[in-house]
């Protein structure tokens, strides 16, 4: 007699819809359906994060082992170990997507999506995003500004300017995707459904950047990362999750530097533009169905 779906071990491609779901997630034709144990997105953050550590250690190790300090390292190290992190979080949602089976871009969200209603459901979220955490920033009177790009070391040389530019508003937007709105957010939305997993993803989301931000900007950035989730669901596509994060990113990263208003908007028209070319060779059909 069956019981349901088995949580104790990974999650088959046939376990039943989630709790309080009347349909499952829309996916590209063809691709099996991810049905990732929800424990794993835990157990995937842990991962990403030990293997960012160890990345950071030995690259510090060996800036140690030429005469550089391992305890104050220069900005080349530390936007090494950045780089080495943010290919961490993609090589762990590999991981654990291939030891539940073959690794399919589309599970990810990595498919082919209606681009208005994109356009619509991403203005929308970041219109939500932009009155919340103006609404944070008035209860606890945030006057500080995200201080990251300069914590790297952009102001030692025009090489770290433009690696930290590229990190910030190219690589992280993807690999944070891949990570917290393709696999963290896909296994959650097995255990109760659509918006307690994406509450869980955005905090996460927002907590991991405890010690890079400012302790008031974790709940904006929960808010973002919650949003994030929401576009994910209402588009089934991971895409207008990248370019909205690479257009905030971007955004951020102009106004900490100063930058003027053509500046900033090159920036954030040319990193949107190359996250979405770099993700258009895994991109799957347009998914069938339209989210329950």
């Amino acid at each position: 007699m069956s019981s349901g779906p088995t949580y104790g071990s990974w999650l088959p491609p046939t376990a039943d819809p989630p709790e309080g779901s009347s349909s499952p997630p829309p996916i590209a034709a063809g691709a099996a359906l991810p049905r990732w144990a929800p424990w794993t997105a835990w157990v995937a953050i842990l991962t990403a994060f030990a293997f960012a550590l160890l990345g950071a250690l030995t690259i510090g190790g060996v800036a140690a082992i030429f005469g550089e300090s391992f305890e104050d390292p220069p900005a080349g190290v530390n936007i090494a170990a950045t780089f080495v992190q943010d290919g961490a979080f993609i090589a762990a949602a590999l991981l654990f997507m291939a030891r539940a089976g073959r690794i399919v871009p589309a599970q990810l969200g990595f498919t082919r999506t209606r681009l208005w209603p994109a356009v619509g459901w991403t203005a929308l979220a970041y219109v939500a995003y932009g009155l919340l955490s103006q609404l944070w920033a008035q209860l606890v009177d945030v006057t500080e500004q995200d201080r990251l790009p300069e914590s790297l070391g952009v102001d030692e040389s025009t090489v770290a300017l433009v690696a930290v530019c590229v990190l910030v508003t190219v690589v992280a937007p993807i690999a944070e995707e891949v990570l917290f709105r393709g696999y963290v957010f896909g296994a959650l939305r097995n255990w109760r459904g659509v918006w307690p997993a994406a509450l869980l993803t955005g905090a996460i989301f927002g907590g991991i950047h405890a010690g890079s931000s400012p302790a008031e900007f974790l709940v904006p950035l929960a808010i973002l990362g919650t949003m994030l989730c929401l576009v994910r669901w209402r588009t089934g596509s991971l895409l207008p999750c990248i370019a909205l994060h690479a257009i905030n990113n971007g955004i951020a990263f102009a106004v900490a530097e100063e930058w003027t208003f053509g500046q900033g908007l090159l920036l954030v028209v040319g990193a949107t533009v190359v996250t979405l070319l770099i993700s258009r060779p895994f991109l799957g059909p347009r998914p069938d169905a339209r989210p329950a």
